[in-house]
């Protein structure tokens, strides 16, 4: 008797062991099928968020979430300030980053970029009736608005005696510009369309010129290579089935270069 109390007792121990051992294996597996994707929300249309609503949205968002699906990841979206992208990337706090952002030789030197997504360029905003300033000439000397840590800012910094002011969201930029705070915004085309078309009476209006063209890219860890690589795959594979083209119409129609 005592003999078969013990074997029970062992075959118990050992079945507890067997089932402990194989949830460990299940949640690690779990844990390495998400991706944790960065982006600053406010930066319509390309990642924001309606009004009370809590879930990102917009052309960013749906295009990571269809890359994650297509590489087998669970894509898991986190809010964080423009300009801290990158270091949370280079902390390993995030797996990715994807925010509008434009792929730079000083970027490229901290972070590997995806392919190009994206054909974008800058864009400048003054008040409708600022019939002085035509064209980037005309911002030497002008107060201008950019948000912090973007193209834009790198822009307006080579314009001779202009005052820059950085802001930590676009929204705070056509703000300042409607309280004649400053003579000018520049910013993303297509981001600076969308609040002109969204806006039932900014009084502010988009001038021809742009100023540059630039590609957007989503950013991942120097070390990441293998990640990298996968992503990338992902991004060809859905240009290929058409998936890239839906979410393409979905924000933009047919009206922007890709």
């Amino acid at each position: 008797m005592k003999k078969r109390i013990i074997l029970l007792v062992t075959l118990i121990v050992v079945c507890m062991l067997l089932v402990a051992c194989g949830g460990g294996a299940s949640t690690e597996k779990s844990n390495s099928k998400v991706l944790r994707v960065g982006t600053n929300p406010d930066f319509k249309p390309f990642e924001f968020q309606e009004k009370d609503k809590k879930e990102f949205v917009g052309f960013d968002m749906d295009l990571i979430k269809a890359i994650g699906k297509q590489a087998g990841y669970e894509v898991q979206i986190n809010s964080l300030a423009f300009d801290g992208l990158l270091p949370a990337l280079m902390s390993k706090n995030i797996d990715v980053a994807i925010s509008g952002m434009t792929i730079t030789p000083a970027r490229a030197e901290k972070v590997l970029f995806s392919d190009p997504y994206y054909k974008s360029g800058l864009s400048i905003v003054v008040q409708k009736e600022n019939n002085n300033i035509k064209s980037i000439k005309d911002l030497e000397g002008k107060k201008i608005a950019v948000q912090i840590g973007t193209s834009s800012a790198m822009a307006a910094k080579k314009i001779p005696n202009a005052t820059v002011r950085e802001f930590d969201n676009v929204s705070s930029l056509f703000l300042e510009l409607k309280n004649k705070g400053v003579d000018a915004v520049i910013n993303d085309l297509p981001v600076n369309q969308s609040y002109i078309k969204t806006s039932t009476d900014s009084g502010l209006k988009i001038l021809s010129d742009i100023i540059s063209a630039e590609d957007y890219g989503f950013a991942i860890a120097k070390e990441n290579k293998e990640l990298h690589k996968k992503l990338n795959a992902a991004l060809v594979e859905i240009k290929k089935n058409g998936e890239y083209d839906n979410i393409y119409k979905k924000w933009f129609g047919d009206n922007i270069t890709k």
